[in-house]
């Protein structure tokens, strides 16, 4: 059994002396964290194309720029397992709050850092380096972040409701997309180029750290709670030897990373891509395409609210099959929109969040049941690490270096080479398909 804070044990007790903590709650919980982790990566990543190329990269051209940018970003799913690892181990040693506190104040440390950055005219090669290292504090972060309350949910839905459940902690994701959007919109609308670009950028990562604390007191609220500590006990959130779990549950680790990976290359080829694009090659202004980014979220959000509910009629393996299809078919010719004007731009971000919301809103935790109880919180943390990692941490470093090489119809072979995987881990693996159904 893992140790537990003293802290942890007395709020426990209080919990167990008061009103229990409702379901509701523990979906808000679970939104909130998702959201404060999804808005430091966004955060992140318009700074990427915005930000980085000019302040740690203005002796290159922009295009190189921003890869080199977009190469520092892969590093946090690099890092994203060696956190599990790390953090694992202290989940083993010291408790789950202990875990999540140091995860967090880690994540939001990382990212406030950031904001500090000096620039290559200041420290040279070493700004790069130094990214480099904040980028991997974060990855390493997120890899510790993992609380299982998305497993907490899932398997506590009712049998015709998984579909509903499964989708909740989802939207996090364009949530956390639709602040970020419209912060750095404000601030490049009412900034001199300039001012931006020498001290208006690091606002947004202040505000990571705030928004990172107020989801660590509301994640620490429910991992202490009666239902959770039951959960726990039963060993279905215990943390297990990592050696352990990867030897006797290695097949739908790998079967779980490829069912979701349609929907993962999705994510940035929808969300960071198309901003580096329309800023490279276009004339389009950046607030004008920050504010059809947080508009195509909006629709995001309601296709994952959405994907519950199909998901709950028609099967999740069902919705996730035909997703998949239609992300492949997507790739073979959306990507082409974004260099058809401003129309075109809006017409790939409206459609392709719509489709990404669907898809998304069913990847989280496809096989968690089928890890045995012991290796289940352990076994769901690396799966979700490696669909992350081959699934969208190369993303947008792929995708602009094939299009800006060969055309904007060579991005999509990396979006289809993940419908691909998701179609033919459906299609042909039976014990999946059962999982998932």
């Amino acid at each position: 059994m893992t140790a537990q804070t003293s802290a942890e044990r007395d709020t426990r007790v209080l919990l167990m002396e008061g009103p229990r903590v409702a379901p509701g709650e523990i979906a808000v919980g679970v939104v909130i964290g998702r959201m404060s982790e999804f808005f430091d990566f966004f955060v992140y990543a318009i700074a990427s194309v915005l930000v980085f190329p000019k302040v740690v990269f203005p002796y290159v051209d922009p295009l190189t720029g921003t890869l080199y940018s977009f190469g520092i970003f892969a590093l946090a799913f690099l890092a994203r397992p060696v956190g599990t690892v790390i953090f694992t181990a202290i989940d083993r040693g010291y408790g789950r709050g202990v875990k999540l506190t140091v995860a967090l104040f880690l994540l939001g440390g990382s990212t406030a850092a950031i904001a500090f950055l000096p620039g290559y005219e200041t420290l040279g090669i070493g700004s790069a380096i130094l990214l480099a290292l904040l980028r991997m504090g974060q990855g390493v972060a997120l890899g510790g972040s993992w609380d299982g309350l998305a497993s907490l949910l899932a398997m506590n839905a009712p049998d015709n409701r998984r579909g509903w459940f499964a989708m909740l902690p989802q939207l996090g994701a364009p949530l956390g997309l639709i602040v970020a959007s419209l912060l750095f919109m404000f601030l490049i609308s009412i900034l001199p180029a300039e001012d931006f670009l020498g001290w208006g950028w690091r606002y947004p990562f202040f505000v990571a750290f705030a928004i990172n604390v107020v989801a660590l007191f509301a994640r620490l609220r429910i991992v202490v709670t009666p239902e959770y500590a039951a959960l726990f006990e039963r060993r279905s959130l215990e943390p297990a030897q990592l050696t352990e779990t990867v030897r006797l549950e290695w097949r739908t680790i790998v079967l779980g990373a490829l069912a979701p990976l349609a929907s993962f290359a999705m994510f940035h080829m929808v969300t960071v891509f198309p901003l580096s694009w329309v800023f490279l090659f276009t004339e389009d202004s950046p607030v004008r395409f920050l504010g059809i980014e947080a508009l195509a979220a909006v629709i995001g959000v309601a296709a994952i609210i959405a994907s519950g509910y199909l998901a709950d009629r028609y099967g999740r393996r069902t919705v996730l099959g035909a997703t998949a299809v239609a992300i492949a078919v997507f790739s073979g010719f959306a990507p082409q929109l974004l260099g058809a004007g401003e129309t075109g731009e809006a017409v790939f971000m409206f459609a392709g969040f719509a489709l990404l919301g669907i898809s998304f809103g069913l990847s989280s935790g496809a096989l968690s049941s089928r890890f045995s109880p012991h290796h289940r919180y352990t076994g769901s943390a690396l799966t979700s690490d490696l669909a992350w990692l081959f699934g969208a941490g190369f993303a947008p470093l792929a995708a602009l270096l094939l299009s800006s090489s060969f055309g904007l119809i060579a991005a999509g072979a990396y979006l289809l080479s993940g419908a691909v995987c998701t179609v033919v881990a459906l299609a042909l693996n039976r014990e999946l398909a059962r999982a998932i159904e």
